[in-house]
């Protein structure tokens, strides 16, 4: 989105055309939904515009649900926005350690804002992008506790504020077709900058879950979160937004609602033993936050392979931290011999999961040939230091 786009979208004309659009679906017929809009009268840039819009509402219901249809966003600033239900754990952590006023650095379209916001907080919303931070002001116009500002993270005079969140931008400027930047001293602020405010003032940073780990504070609590097996975030918390006597804690967040695993420091992994009747699969913000020992020790399993985050066991315990397989036969991991034994099954569908193993999924499954109406997983692994495959099922 650039400006003359934005301004046609904030227009009385654009506002009323847009919320008077039914919701965007894949299926429709997009031609002819700007065809149909233009001989009502509308501009070719307003059309673009609010269809835009529409889509991108539809898009962001899984990030920010009802919500999602009062807002505005940019595409880059869709795909980084935090989901609602993390930014409300975000917002908790600030209420709970009785402050009363939040500087969002780096606020993007304001989800984590709006968050602070909706908990009665005073928040100051700073963004560099101009458009950004306009779409920002408008998402947030409901609270009138909350104020956006377009100006630089780095140096914005914050005031009086009680704490401070950042969202170091870590892609290149734009609102669309935005690259990856690998030196966190190119992030927007650079990282140095955002853990520097944890010297001044309560401070909470959000960062890419796959960030070095060696790049971490040892005096911060370090927070993965999961959300339906997808590791979306690592969030890094200093002086009273982190828990006492937690430094490495992963949140798995899904159907079965929220569970944690908290310590103080990564766990020690638990011995190799051989292979049992199950097969636990810890979730990634489990095995990014190396707690798989104490989720091991929690579920009386022990470890595949060295090195290696398989779990084994041999009786099943469900939990929200990993996904449980029964093993039901071991092979080689033999392309002539898995072809052979799958046809035998009848297996047709076939969910591959490697870990420790140099093997495309994709093209692997291709070269199966499977043929059948049943399904199965198969788990290309190494099991005490062996290249194996495991058919197994989901419990």
């Amino acid at each position: 989105m650039d400006t003359a786009e934005l301004l046609d979208v904030l227009s009385p004309e654009g506002l009323r055309l847009l919320d008077s659009l039914p919701p965007w679906s894949a299926s429709d017929d997009v031609v002819g939904a700007v065809a149909a809009l233009r001989r009502q009268g509308h501009s070719p840039s307003l059309v673009a515009a609010v269809l835009s819009q529409s889509r991108l509402r539809a898009k962001a219901v899984a990030k920010f649900g009802d919500f999602a249809s009062r807002m505005l966003f940019t595409e880059a600033g869709l795909e980084q926005a935090t989901r609602l239900p993390v930014a409300a754990r975000h917002a908790g952590r600030y209420r709970a350690a009785g402050l009363g006023s939040v500087a969002d650095l780096g606020c993007g379209i304001g989800g984590d804002a709006l968050a602070l916001a909706a908990l009665e907080l005073d928040v100051l919303a700073v963004d560099r992008d101009e458009v950004t931070a306009a779409v920002a002001s408008y998402n947030l116009a409901p609270w009138a506790s909350s104020r956006v500002v377009h100006g630089d993270a780095a140096t914005v005079d914050v005031g009086d504020v009680e704490g401070v969140f950042l969202d170091p931008a870590r892609r290149t400027a734009g609102h669309a077709a935005t690259r990856r930047l690998a030196d966190p001293a190119d992030w927007s602020p650079s990282l140095d900058v955002a853990f520097g405010w944890a010297d001044r003032l309560p401070t909470g940073v959000k960062l890419g879950p796959g960030v070095d780990r060696e790049l971490l504070p040892a005096d911060a609590e370090c927070q993965w979160i999961s959300v339906d097996r997808e590791v979306v975030e690592v969030g890094v918390w200093f002086g009273p937004l982190a828990r006492p006597g937690v430094g490495r804690a992963a949140l798995v967040v899904g159907a079965h609602g929220t569970a944690e695993l908290t310590a103080r420091a990564d766990s020690d992994d638990v011995e190799v033993g051989e292979l049992g009747e199950y097969l636990y699969e810890p979730d990634g913000a489990v095995i990014r936050a190396r707690l798989i020992g104490d989720l091991a020790r929690r579920l009386g399993a022990r470890t595949l392979s060295r090195d290696i985050a398989w779990l084994t066991s041999d009786e099943a315990v469900e939990t929200p931290f990993a996904q449980v397989f029964r093993v039901v036969e071991t092979f080689p991991l033999d392309e002539k011999t898995l072809k052979r034994e799958l046809r035998t099954r009848g297996i047709g569908r076939l969910e591959i999961k490697k870990r420790g193993v140099d093997v495309d999924p994709a093209a692997f499954r291709k070269r199966l040939s499977l043929q059948g109406t049943h399904a199965a997983t198969l788990v290309l692994t190494r099991v005490a230091g062996r290249h194996t495959a495991l058919l197994c099922e989901r419990i």
